[in-house]
């Protein structure tokens, strides 16, 4: 029995990156899966893990920052599929500016997206999982802000550190509902957000910028997407039961 078989996943931020790591990682395991993204490329993210692996998907093309789009997400997937086991998740956005010029635009569009989103999407999943007496989520959060800091990513840095905060409660909080909530401290990976910084602070030459960013980890690399989705893979199923 494939590792996700049985299991009903909503993904965030699916369409490429990261999520599509992840979706591409849950489909191989064998996950039912509601793919939701901002991006109508999301469309084409499921026809292709469809195609490839034969995974059963529907999509939602909605922002995770309106609490309504994520409740009519939870709502599809547990109507496609008659529950909901995990939550992904992971959209987020990163924008990079000095902090004197950091206008409340920016720092507002980083709270909607990292943090309201994420609870928007925990809001919307925890009562079918409470429902069918357990569940897992998992929340992409950040080395930044907790861990170390960049110069220029302040809003990003406080939003992805409120969601390590956000972990521990809902953990505690839910435990004993069998409901279990982890997050993961990524690193870089190689995504179009990481490229799209890359460009931001060096338009020169951006992949110079990565080369910086891969300098200082010790395998000298950025990670891969598809990496990525089997840490949450590993959180999303029953191998995982005491975490």
């Amino acid at each position: 029995m494939k590792k996700l078989e049985g299991k009903v996943a909503l993904i965030t931020g699916a369409a490429v990156g990261l999520g599509k790591g992840i979706a591409t990682v849950y489909a191989k395991y064998g996950a039912k899966m509601c793919l939701v993204d901002l991006l109508p490329e999301v469309e084409e993210t499921a026809k292709e893990l469809r195609e490839t692996y034969g995974a059963q998907i529907v999509t939602y093309v909605g922002d995770v920052s309106n609490k309504d789009h994520m409740k009519e997400a939870a709502k599809k997937a547990k109507d496609a599929f008659g529950e909901v086991n995990v939550a992904c998740c992971n959209a987020g956005v990163c924008r990079l500016a000095p902090f004197e010029e950091m206008s409340d635009e920016m720092r507002d569009f980083h709270i909607d997206v990292n943090i309201k989103g994420v609870w928007n999407c925990c809001q919307a999943v925890i009562p079918y999982m409470l429902e069918q007496s357990g569940g897992s989520i998992v929340i992409a959060s950040s080395v930044t802000g907790d861990i170390v800091a960049d110069a220029g990513e302040a809003a990003y840095a406080m939003t992805k550190a409120a969601l390590v905060g956000l972990t521990k409660c809902l953990a505690v909080e839910y435990a004993d509902r069998h409901i279990r909530v982890n997050c993961s401290q990524l690193g870089y990976a190689r995504t179009p957000m990481v490229e799209k910084m890359a460009i931001e602070s060096n338009p020169d030459n951006p992949e110079s910028a990565i080369q910086d960013i891969a300098v200082g980890v010790p395998m000298k690399r950025l990670a891969d997407p598809l990496e990525v989705g089997e840490l949450f893979a590993f959180l999303g199923s029953d191998e995982a039961s005491y975490l």
